[in-house]
């Protein structure tokens, strides 16, 4: 379902979001990162195809999915900290 997901972002090429999803080593858990510029709307809350990959997540998954913020402290390239 992550894969409709990207579609759609390619499709629509929404300003001001970075997102990228990355599979763990064991092979099933995985991690999904969002990344908005200051003050943007997050378009995936507008993504059909978002919100059917969140439909029934809690049924797919062994651990619920948690949603954290953070502040970027560093990264290369070009983020600023």
């Amino acid at each position: 379902m992550r894969y409709y997901v990207f579609a759609d972002l390619a499709a629509g090429q929404p300003d001001g979001l970075r997102y990228a999803s990355f599979q763990l080593d064991d092979g099933v858990s995985f991690v999904h990162v969002a990344v908005l510029d200051d003050g943007a709307r997050n378009p995936l809350l507008d993504s059909a195809a978002f919100a059917r990959f969140q439909s029934g997540i809690k049924d797919r998954c062994a651990d619920g999915p948690v949603a954290s913020d953070v502040t970027v402290i560093g990264s290369y390239p070009g983020q600023p900290a």
